[in-house]
């Protein structure tokens, strides 16, 4: 993480915001706190609040806020909230049926590993996983904190077709399908949670970086009942807020 951020033109109506120039847990923290600070502070001009891994780009309109403006607000938020970034977590828990036909790559998970499939789901669902941004689609989740005996390479050849809802593993990151869509991560479960809802207007994507994802493993019988539910909506998915501190590591 940088001793001091630095700020970045992208064109004449986007201003990014850069605290690392690696993955970094500390400076993704800390930018998700500016994000949720700026959001809440409305400044007038800005249309948007983009998180990466290490940066933030705040889009604007440069004839209602000028660059110089959105810099000594974004000073005073830092400012606002110090060096202690590590505040309350929010947590989704998300039911996942691993294997079989749900998770078609366990099979090559397995062998990468040396790991059995009890194994696997074991460490995967040990672990609490945090959201570093969203990308590639709409609501697609891109999480750190996997357990690292899981990691495995993309697929040599990437998919067509991933329906929604599959949770994958890419390298040492972990994530979830929020549309049908093509991709490349080895699948080794789906969610019956719906990750993206467009109808949806002030909250599209089930998952917001920042957040911590809890995967529960669930029957197949258990993951198409929470299916219809979610389908009729009728299924609300089960959160909780944890204080700072608390062990990201569960049985």
């Amino acid at each position: 993480m940088y001793d001091a951020l630095r700020f970045l033109g992208s064109g004449d109506s986007c201003l990014v915001v850069e605290f690392a120039d690696s993955i970094d847990m500390e400076a993704n923290l800390r930018l998700q706190n500016l994000r949720r600070e700026l959001s809440a502070r409305n400044i007038r001009g800005v249309r948007e609040y983009v998180p990466t891994y290490r940066s933030l780009s705040v889009y604007f309109d440069p004839m209602a806020v000028s660059r110089a403006r959105l810099e000594e607000a974004i000073g005073a938020a830092l400012g606002s909230f110090g060096a202690d970034v590590r505040g309350d977590r929010r947590v989704l828990a998300m039911p996942v049926a691993y294997g079989g036909e749900f998770g078609p790559d366990m099979e090559n998970v397995s062998r990468h590993t040396g790991l059995p499939e009890e194994e696997i789901i074991r460490r995967h669902t040990g672990r609490d996983c945090y959201c570093y941004m969203l990308g590639f689609t709409p609501g697609f989740s891109y999480l750190g904190g996997m357990d690292e005996a899981l990691e495995t390479p993309r697929l040599e050849n990437p998919r067509v077709l991933i329906p929604a809802g599959s949770v994958g593993i890419a390298g040492r990151q972990t994530g979830a399908y929020s549309i049908d869509s093509p991709g490349g991560w080895q699948l080794i479960g789906r969610t019956p949670l719906k990750l993206f809802d467009p109808s949806d207007e002030m909250n599209p994507t089930l998952i917001s970086p920042g957040d911590w994802i809890r995967f529960v493993s669930v029957s197949p019988e258990e993951y198409r009942s929470i299916a219809s539910e979610a389908a009729s909506g009728r299924y609300v998915p089960v959160r909780a807020v944890e204080e700072a501190g608390s062990d990201v590591v569960h049985g």
